[in-house]
């Protein structure tokens, strides 16, 4: 059995990617490492969230049970922190209520603003999930990221610098303790990285 070495917590909500919640939990493990899916579960003890359907085929849906509270982890329990892709991220941007002139307010949101700028917590997107890291403009702006080629505009808007290769964005970019991806179909490469880059400050 693989040693535990820590604990990998996974942002998630309805709409997420399957690709990267399947290859996650099999091989996140492998590398010693625990994963746990957090969310704002609003008030409830826990909730349950389904998968994004692939290439339209809604059967089978990946399905998780959300029990940990986003408001209520500390971080320095953790080794590091996944924004999970597909509309789950933009799911966690909402705010029930909202001010003109007030940074986002949406626990997920107010979340990354805690951990942003700690070096010992890396923090991961692929694809969309990118996304959450535009609902405030601190969390992004003049760090070098990748993401899917539908929200460069929102990236770049947020004023993150998008890095090309040639006539498509990077598949992979690190700077400081963010690690982004391209897509799911480098899910692999990401959680190798991203496992690496942990044990640079373990």
């Amino acid at each position: 059995m693989t040693q535990i070495k820590g604990k990998i917590g996974v942002i998630i909500e309805d709409h997420f990617d399957q690709t990267e919640f399947r290859l996650f939990n099999a091989h996140f493990p492998e590398y010693g490492y625990e994963v746990e899916y957090i969310s704002h579960l609003w008030g409830q003890p826990a909730l349950h969230f389904g998968g994004n359907p692939d290439d339209g085929i809604y059967d089978p849906i990946e399905k998780v049970t959300v029990t940990t509270e986003i408001n209520s982890i500390n971080p320095d329990d953790y080794k590091g922190f996944i924004c999970i892709g597909a509309y789950a991220t933009d799911r966690l941007r909402y705010q029930a209520t909202v001010k003109k002139g007030q940074k986002n307010q949406a626990p997920a949101v107010a979340f990354l603003r805690k951990v942003i700028d700690n070096p010992k917590i890396k923090l991961g997107t692929i694809c969309h999930s990118l996304w959450l890291f535009c609902a405030d403009s601190d969390l992004i702006r003049g760090k070098k990221v990748t993401c899917a080629h539908n929200i460069i505009c929102d990236v770049e808007n947020a004023g993150g610098d998008v890095i090309y290769e040639g006539d498509a964005t990077a598949d992979l970019v690190i700077d400081g303790n963010l690690i982004t991806g391209k897509h799911p179909g480098v899910t692999m490469k990401f959680i190798e990285t991203f496992v690496k880059e942990i044990e640079t400050v373990s």
